[in-house]
């Protein structure tokens, strides 16, 4: 069957034909065709043989993010479900039991990337009893505000007393005004990273945020008395 031009002009081929312009066995080629099909990128026009067609960009991503969409309300599903398993029951208790740590390991950790750093922040933070000490520079504030308000509130709610240092200036004005309602915020020349819950734990980041890119930024963990220290001294 001949195509017609406009057929031709919105890229409308068979598999043999992709195929040979791509230089990949057939077989191949409709593997790869019903992929893009499945993730939204391509549609089917029905016929003998079949023809495919790409779909436009802007279609291409709405289905890209629908499909991203379900399928990590999918995975939230499967880790929501775990909770009152036997296993995490089990896991708990064992957590809970040794809680004395016999090993530096468990005094003290590494942490690579800023997902990571500010993940485990929120985990420890999540877990305070009285009060939190963190310490931004300008660049990360923003995003640190960003990533932790919806934690502050409920800190808040549980009368968690919130402390945060930071350069106060025109860029991080309208992100720090947003978050005294939640947290005491004051101005600091000190460019120090770090986050320190109950006196107890802390994170410190050790490299300069303006300097490094967020993926290679590097810090420790550890539950020592030195973080109580360093909260008394900077919080002076």
């Amino acid at each position: 069957m001949i195509e017609s031009k406009a057929e031709k002009h919105r890229g409308v081929s068979t598999a043999g034909e992709l195929s040979d312009i791509a230089n990949v066995p057939r077989s191949r080629s409709y593997d790869v065709l019903e992929s893009l099909e499945k993730k939204g990128f391509v549609k089917t026009k029905n016929g003998k043989p079949a023809r495919y067609t790409a779909i436009s960009p802007s279609e291409a991503l709405e289905n890209t993010k629908k499909n991203t969409q379900e399928t990590a309300s999918e995975e939230i599903k499967k880790l929501n479900n775990l909770k009152n398993t036997s296993l995490i029951n089990k896991l708990t208790g064992m957590h809970t039991k040794g809680e004395i740590p016999t090993d530096l390991c468990d005094l003290s950790g590494s942490l690579k990337g800023r997902n990571n750093l500010y993940n485990h922040i929120e985990y420890i933070v999540g877990k305070a009893e009285k009060r939190v000490l963190i310490s931004a520079t300008e660049k990360e504030i923003k995003g640190i505000i960003q990533q932790f308000t919806p934690l502050f509130k409920k800190l808040k709610n549980r009368k968690i007393n919130i402390k945060i240092a930071t350069q106060i200036n025109s860029q991080t004005k309208e992100f720090i005004d947003d978050i005294r309602q939640f947290a005491e915020v004051r101005n600091t020349d000190n460019k120090a990273r770090f986050c320190i819950v109950d006196g107890k734990e802390i994170v410190i980041m050790l490299l300069d945020d303006s300097e490094i890119h967020p993926v290679y930024d590097v810090g420790i963990w550890a539950n020592t008395h030195l973080a109580k220290d360093l909260e008394q001294i900077y919080s002076k």
